[in-house]
């Protein structure tokens, strides 16, 4: 009689009903780190360089974490202080089938995470990683149109979405016109610029430029003096001079806008910016933030506190309305799992069941009761009370 193997899900569900994942994961790891029952990790393999104080990690990664497109995030945790920190990331390199990932880390003063990373973790460790998340990816299309043309706008560590969505299109051929611009107080800060000039070396169709915000001086690469200033109005034509020649005497939108699809990452001021002056015009746009946005009605630093009760504690905390939940609970020793910070993940979602929110990502308030919410990007407007 010929044996018939399980079905998988079946398999799963029988030994899920006798294996504690903890202890597997405890006798496992002993033999292998990354052996686990079903947490997704990655072992730090490689630690390099990346400018301006930054460091690029490559982490192999377990099965449980799974592909990836360019331009996506993972959130990463790791045990500091006897405490489990977590943050967002974004995957610098390509998919591969040896499941390695790479990001770049920029220390940020006062940062856990960030400090943890560039400083103390070493080859060998081995972190939490999470599954990928996050939209704003490369337009799903295998057929580039001859005037198609991609715009990437960056601001200080928002550089590192692009860098594997530029190694994407690179490893594709380049098959449609290019321009990365990066801004940063000096060329002291740029991260990642000199991997995205090599890819331009090879590809003409790829031009990367750098701004400079902080005091004028000449570029040290190039010799010539760097472009100057923040974004706006009128250094946009002198970076893009091709989107900015007029198509008739109307003085309407260049036709050319018409085929550009604008990606920009950076400070929530930033990205405002961007959106301002470049979503009209462009034939898409799509950006993320990576600071919260601070919004005109958003409640003032100095209103009076509100009461959020925490239902399954059993805590009340009084809390100032002009700060996001998550950091307000966690001065007061509230901890929930939280990632990316930035409203992406969904990390730190919990139930409101009372009150009034707001959400400084989208501008909208909200009073349904049970509905779940960012604590991350939500403010509270009145008291409140949470499933948490």
């Amino acid at each position: 009689m010929e044996a018939t193997a399980l079905p998988a899900p079946l398999f799963h569900r029988l030994a899920n009903a006798v294996v504690d994942p903890a202890v597997f994961d405890y006798w496992a790891g002993l033999i292998n780190p990354l052996w686990r029952w079903a947490e997704p990790v990655a072992r730090v393999v490689d630690r390099r360089p990346a400018g301006g104080g930054a460091i690029t990690l490559t982490l192999q990664a377990n099965r449980h974490v799974g592909t990836f497109l360019p331009g996506q995030h993972v959130n990463v945790g790791a045990e500091i202080n006897g405490r489990l920190i977590t943050r967002s990331y974004s995957l610098t390199g390509l998919p591969r089938a040896d499941r390695r990932l790479e990001i770049t880390v920029q220390p940020v003063q006062g940062g856990l995470m960030s400090t943890h990373l560039c400083e103390p973790a070493r080859v060998g460790d081995v972190l939490r990683v999470s599954p990928a998340f996050g939209d704003m990816v490369l337009p799903a299309t295998t057929a580039w149109a001859p005037g198609d043309r991609l715009v990437f706008l960056a601001a200080g560590s928002g550089i590192t979405p692009f860098v594997g969505m530029a190694r994407a299109l690179a490893a594709q051929g380049m098959p449609v016109a290019l321009d990365v611009i990066v801004w940063a107080r000096s060329t002291e800060q740029l991260m990642r610029v000199d991997d995205l000039r090599a890819l331009a070396a090879q590809h003409p169709r790829l031009r990367v430029q750098v701004v400079l915000t902080g005091p004028v001086r000449a570029d040290v690469q190039a010799g010539q003096p760097a472009p100057h200033g923040r974004l706006s109005a009128e250094l946009l034509p002198k970076l893009l001079p091709a989107l900015h020649e007029q198509s008739d005497e109307t003085g309407q939108a260049p036709a050319n806008w018409s085929n550009t699809t604008v990606l920009a990452c950076g400070p929530a001021g930033f990205v405002t910016t961007a959106r301002t002056l470049l979503q009209p015009l462009a034939r898409s746009f799509h950006a993320e933030a990576f600071t919260p946005q601070v919004l005109a009605d958003a409640p003032a630093a100095d209103a009076p506190p509100v009461q959020v009760q925490l239902l399954r504690s059993g805590r009340t905390l009084s809390i100032s309305p002009g700060e996001a939940l998550l950091p307000a609970l966690e001065a007061q020793g509230i901890t929930p799992p939280s990632g990316c910070r930035m409203g992406i993940c969904r990390t730190c979602i919990c139930t409101r069941v009372s009150g009034t929110t707001l959400a400084s990502d989208t501008g909208e308030r909200d009073a349904e009761p049970g509905v779940p919410l960012r604590l991350c990007v939500s403010h509270a407007c009145t008291d409140l009370s949470l499933d948490l």
